[in-house]
């Protein structure tokens, strides 16, 4: 992300390192960042608190900053009524949780970003919206009027005040309170969720809903574990069918790689333009698994393509990634990313008519008259209308592609947002992690150990416990339960691609931490460990959001280090986060599908392939690649020594058979013999 450029105006975010913070560092508004002086001085002078929640690659938030944070009438308002507050949602999860939640009990919808609540000086909500235009417009107030009245109303009516702040108050506690524990998880249950989620699909483009579109990866990934538990065609395709439309829509980045944000169609043909790094980092296994699953090409290249723009725009010197790219540049949303006719015609010369065939580029456009790439029609078809067989029409557009590419890299670029989130580079460590396992390609296995070495080395404290973010050198903010459990997740995918065993003990001492410092009496985990700053509420939740629930990640590592190593305390902590949230997954599968996910683990006990032989043994790694190039969801496989073996209690006196490498697999405890072949483990299975 570029520097701002010196202004007049220099507030205390200059001090900071978030470069959504640091973008309304030369503001004439007088921000805080959220802390103990900014909350002193509003008591002090008996003020309320304006907080404002975005991030650096946020639209809106660009536009509200535009019209109102950068005009000094508007900030000579905002700093004679109130004390302002700007948070990174990013770096502060938990201060966005908790009053994204008051905003939604204050008006019955969904937030968004830029959130605009407005507070007591301790720090509990009375008011709020979301963007606030400059003038009144789209039916919303003007953000100087709507400064005036909650100013007014603060000053004038504090028993209003006083009112609301009690019931949202308790509205944050309710929400987020402990849930007692509820019955088992069933295949009832499950495919209950699965038909409910397939009465949501779209038959048409696939995904779920209407527009806006998101992706809803957890959901097509627990659709997919249902079609291979069982059979249900109707499953598999609305996964493919879902991962098809979307890569060949707007949503995809056709020449650089990777997914955008969302549609803001129900076709996926026009893009919200942002990119972040969690969406890509949890579609590439997703395109991985739809790849085992069919043994469709098409698939993988999406892995592949979208792992290349990673390593090649989203990848720090250090070895972690990045969080997030703009959705705009030169001050317009898509404007590196669009193109017109006469502008391809001019990069490509011949190849122009039947790439703008494929890719349905008019000289109307899609989008604000220019053109996002979708593909228009198979390539079999436009083959055809250029007398072309279907491999020469792709070399076509290939070199197409490459040379626009080269074309869209003189443009001024979208910011980068370049800090590193701990649980964020965990899911793009998983991403890494699978794609070596399934790609066997050595880059993505070296680009997943610099992560977990860089991420394990920088951004853990001695105590074994993880902070959020890296920028500038400095690793910052205590770790939330995304953090520890998503990082943990990323070392179980990597122990299981290399079976190194430093991971797995990684992993262990991850979740341990979580069990002791995150735990909720009844079941479950906070969002914030037992010593974290003390707000308004403690956010409890089993809900995905962009990312997927911090407590169905926990369940599903705890079952995962159950099998492995045969802890008990792991499954009985499993079963109480799948117990406690286990009513909201039933009743709202697309919101709860990690959590489904979790509750598939508990229902369906994976089978467990230990490989016993020698370090230098090529039987094992022969069953390991094989083993990863089908889709086995319920298969966790082990990697092992003899003597390594021997140190882990469920795998007690399961070596070598005379002298040969050995395959155990064992189900819920219970174990087969031991087989030395691969036509007789792939029995097994």
């Amino acid at each position: 992300m570029n520097e701002p450029s010196p202004e007049a105006h220099t507030n205390r975010l200059a001090r900071e390192t978030s470069p959504y913070l640091l973008q309304h560092a030369h503001n004439p508004v007088d921000w805080y960042p959220w802390g103990e002086e900014a909350l002193e001085r509003a008591s002090a002078e008996g003020l309320p608190v304006f907080l404002s929640i975005g991030y650096s690659a946020c639209h809106w938030c660009h536009v509200m900053a535009h019209e109102s944070f950068e005009d000094p009438d508007t900030a000579a308002i905002m700093n004679r009524l109130f004390v302002n507050i700007k948070v990174d949602r990013e770096e502060r999860p938990d201060l966005d949780q908790i009053y994204q939640t008051a905003f939604q009990l204050l008006t019955g919808r969904g937030g968004g970003w830029p959130l605009s609540m407005f507070l007591t000086p301790e720090g509990a909500p009375f008011w709020g919206g979301t963007y606030f235009p400059k003038v009144p417009r789209y039916g919303m107030a003007a953000f100087r009027d709507v400064l005036a009245g909650v100013a007014r109303h603060y000053a004038e009516k504090p028993e209003d005040v006083a009112h609301n702040v009690m019931a949202l108050t308790q509205g944050l506690v309710g929400v987020n309170r402990a849930r007692p524990a509820r019955g088992a998880p069933t295949e009832t249950l499950l495919e209950g969720a699965a038909g409910r989620l397939l009465g949501a699909f779209d038959p048409v483009w696939g995904g779920f809903g209407g527009a806006p579109k998101f992706p809803s990866t957890m959901a097509l990934a627990f659709l997919l574990g249902r079609w291979h538990r069982t059979g249900n065609e109707a499953c598999l395709h609305a996964v493919t069918h879902s991962l098809g439309r979307m890569a060949r829509g707007g949503i995809y980045d056709h020449l650089g790689g990777g997914f955008h944000r969302y549609s803001v169609d129900a076709e996926w043909r026009v893009p919200h333009f942002e990119k972040m790094l969690y969406d890509n980092a949890q579609l590439i296994p997703l395109y991985l698994d739809a790849y085992r699953a069919t043994g469709e090409e098409a698939f993988a290249r999406v892995a592949r393509e979208s792992l290349v723009y990673v390593s090649r725009e989203m990848t720090a010197p250090e070895g972690g990634f990045y969080a997030a790219q703009d959705a705009d540049s030169e001050g317009e949303e898509g404007k590196c990313f669009v193109w017109r006719p006469g502008e391809i015609e001019e990069v490509v010369g011949e190849a122009a008519p039947l790439f703008c065939a494929y890719y349905g580029v008019t000289e109307a456009g899609n989008f604000e008259g220019e053109n996002v790439l979708n593909v228009h029609q198979p390539l079999a078809e436009v083959a055809e209308e250029f007398g072309l067989d279907e491999a020469a029409a792709e070399a076509v557009l290939a070199g197409a592609r490459e040379k626009l590419l080269a074309r869209r890299a003189t443009r001024v670029q979208p910011g980068r947002d370049d800090k590193v989130i701990t649980a964020w580079n965990g899911l793009m460590l998983s991403a890494f992690a699978q794609a070596y396992e399934v790609l066997r390609d050595e880059a993505y296995r070296e680009a997943a150990e610099r992560a977990a070495d860089f991420l394990l080395e920088r951004l853990r404290t001695p105590e074994g416990r993880l902070l959020r973010c890296f920028k500038d050198g400095r690793a910052r903010f205590a770790g939330y339960l995304d953090d520890h459990v998503l990082l943990a997740q990323g070392l179980l995918d990597l122990y299981q691609a290399t079976g190194v065993p430093a991971r797995l003990e990684s992993a262990i001492e991850l979740m341990g931490v979580v069990r002791e410092r995150f735990a909720a009496e009844s079941g479950g985990f906070h969002f914030t460990a037992d010593d974290h700053e003390s707000l308004v509420a403690r956010p409890f939740t089993g809900q995905d959001q962009s990312l997927p629930s911090g407590n169905a990640v926990a369940a599903r590592c705890l079952l995962r280090l159950h099998h492995l190593t045969g802890d008990p305390g792991a499954l009985e902590a499993a079963e109480g986060v799948v117990r406690a949230f286990l009513d909201e997954a039933a009743a709202q599968p697309l919101g709860f599908a990690a959590m489904l996910l979790a509750a598939e683990d508990l229902v369906h006990p994976p089978k467990v392939v230990a490989l016993v032989g020698e370090a230098d043994d090529p039987g094992p790694r022969d069953w390991e690649v094989r083993l990863a190039a089908g889709y086995r969801p319920d298969t966790l496989v082990q990697r092992v020594t003899p003597e390594a073996a021997a140190g882990v209690p469920w795998l007690a006196g399961k070596g070598l058979v005379e002298g040969r490498a050995a395959a155990y697999v064992c189900t819920a405890g219970t174990c087969a013999p031991p087989v030395t072949e691969w036509d007789a483990l792939e029995a097994l299975l």
